[in-house]
């Protein structure tokens, strides 16, 4: 297939302007537990929803490096929390995986949904998203 201006990558402007492949998964996550979400194709922007918990006190965090990757993901506040049912955050940002953990307050076990919109870049070609911000 001819790409005009270039052929799909991390630094084509065209394969984030055209509309993306969807993805879209869920689950439940206990307390202290963590999702990595892995995307088949490098993301053009991705929403998670906290859909709830079964016994109130719903908190997801949601992060760009696992909590047991030797960061501070956690401790630094490297993280964007959702603290209600259906509240949503949609993330502008080329990745290739996120992580998602559960620390509801309580015993409850708190529901998730990721929508994604997908590029036709391969996830090899990213590149491990650390640093200031991330993991320091």
């Amino acid at each position: 297939m001819f790409y005009p201006g270039g052929s799909v990558g991390l630094r084509n402007v065209g394969s984030y302007q055209i509309s993306g492949h969807p993805f879209i998964t869920g689950s439940t996550l206990a307390t202290g537990q963590e999702a990595r979400i892995e995307f088949p194709q490098v993301t053009r922007d991705f929403t998670v929803i906290n859909s709830g918990s079964t016994n109130g006190g719903p908190v997801l965090r949601v992060h760009f490096n696992s909590t047991s990757s030797g960061g501070f993901v956690i401790t630094n506040h490297h993280y964007v929390t959702l603290e209600s049912d259906d509240q949503s955050m949609t993330f502008h940002h080329k990745c290739k995986e996120i992580y998602i953990t559960c620390a509801s307050k309580g015993t409850a076990d708190n529901g998730f949904e990721v929508v994604a919109n997908l590029t036709g870049i391969d996830p090899s070609h990213m590149y491990d998203l650390t640093g200031s911000g991330l993991t320091d």
